[in-house]
């Protein structure tokens, strides 16, 4: 493959609610978006990519301005350099740019658009490059903080109404062990899980050790993104299983908390680890050793949720992932719609990894782009 151009599109899309988390309130989705033309064997093909990022460093450290300024500076001309050695591969994507540090959704980015352009042209789709046997996945819903747990109940049982099987709950400091209880009162036998992004410390660890009483299905993230030892002391203080967000970025990282006891669950966000690939050896190693994992979510756009159904058909995805409809946060996506069936949505079969927009969406959506001639 060659890659000849690259439009890197950032698009405004209005939340359908306000989704707030322990460290942010996001009305609109500013997401960033590839569309790398390429020629495979003398055939243009086109690959789409989706970045994870927000606008600012609050999830991690990159940000919307910085993945537009290291893939404009170093990611693109690097591979425009490796190309004149060699054809390139999505497989050799994470070699070629290895020399830069970190900036893993960025490279995530460019990864998911060359290997959606190598799909495409080879007419294979992702689940079929991933082996998966399943025809759709189980549907789970991210909830956010709310402003009050009388509204929360009322969230609550409308995803249910809607056919979601799983929930999760955003929980902080001042909104945790209230709301939990309210919901496992209202729903004795739902699938709920907790989300903290890292909110509290291991001086709460008396604190969170009361949800051991709700049934919850894992904490996910209690602790700081950086400090597996303090989660492995926490897994030892508490029943309810240890999930790892923003502390696993890579399949080291990844071995690493599995081998301290620092993880019980492992979720998987592709865009936070580097791309599908890096996913799927996550995915392997924590099956070789036992461990759950499931797939989170960053807010996708079709793009990326295509994309995120197919990797959680694999074997090792035990966990309801939080794969929800499209209209979970848009009225329109820039994608034809996902939707739930019977609680589950089905996992794509066209070639590529990512569906494709909808040009008039896509162009409506798009607040500025970025060209880059390789």
């Amino acid at each position: 493959m060659k890659i000849t151009h690259v439009a890197l599109r950032t698009l405004e899309l209005p939340l359908v609610a306000p989704f707030t988390t322990s460290f942010s309130t996001q009305t609109h989705r500013r997401v960033i978006v590839l569309e790398l033309h390429a020629e495979v064997d003398g055939v243009e093909v086109i690959g789409w990519g989706e970045c994870g990022a927000l606008p600012e460093p609050v999830y991690n450290e990159e940000y919307n301005a910085g993945v537009l300024d290291v893939t404009t500076t170093y990611l693109l001309p690097m591979l425009a350099e490796a190309q004149r050695k060699a054809p390139l591969t999505a497989e050799s994507i994470a070699h070629h740019l290895e020399r830069i540090v970190g900036n893993r959704m960025a490279k995530a980015a460019v990864e998911m658009a060359v290997l959606d352009a190598q799909l495409r042209a080879a007419g294979t789709s992702f689940a079929d490059y991933l082996g998966v046997t399943k025809d759709r996945v189980p549907s789970g819903v991210s909830i956010g903080i709310q402003n009050s747990v009388p509204q929360l109940l009322e969230t609550v049982q409308g995803y249910l109404d809607e056919g979601y099987v799983r929930i999760k709950l955003k929980i902080k400091p001042g909104w945790d062990i209230d709301p939990v209880r309210a919901v496992r009162e209202a729903h004795p036998d739902i699938p709920l899980q907790v989300d903290a992004n890292a909110a509290y410390t291991l001086v709460d660890a008396n604190h969170l050790a009361k949800l051991d009483a709700y049934d919850v299905l894992l904490i996910e993230q209690p602790l700081a993104e950086d400090d597996m030892r303090q989660h492995a002391e926490l897994a030892k203080r508490m029943r309810t299983p240890m999930c790892l967000d923003e502390s696993v970025v890579s399949a080291p990282k990844a071995a690493d908390a599995i081998a301290m006891g620092a993880a019980q669950i492992i979720n998987i966000k592709p865009s936070r680890v580097g791309g599908y690939l890096e996913a799927r050896r996550i995915h392997d190693i924590a099956s070789a050793h036992g461990i759950a994992v499931w797939c989170g979510g960053m807010l996708e756009t079709g793009i990326g949720r295509a994309a995120n159904a197919a990797l959680a058909g694999m074997p090792g995805f035990t966990l309801p992932g939080d794969i929800s409809a499209s209209d979970r946060f848009y009225a329109e996506d820039i994608t034809d719609p996902f939707v739930i069936e019977d609680g589950y949505l089905a996992i794509p079969r066209e070639p590529g990894l990512a569906r494709v927009p909808d040009a008039g969406r896509l162009e409506a959506a798009t607040v500025g782009t970025l060209h880059v001639d390789l």
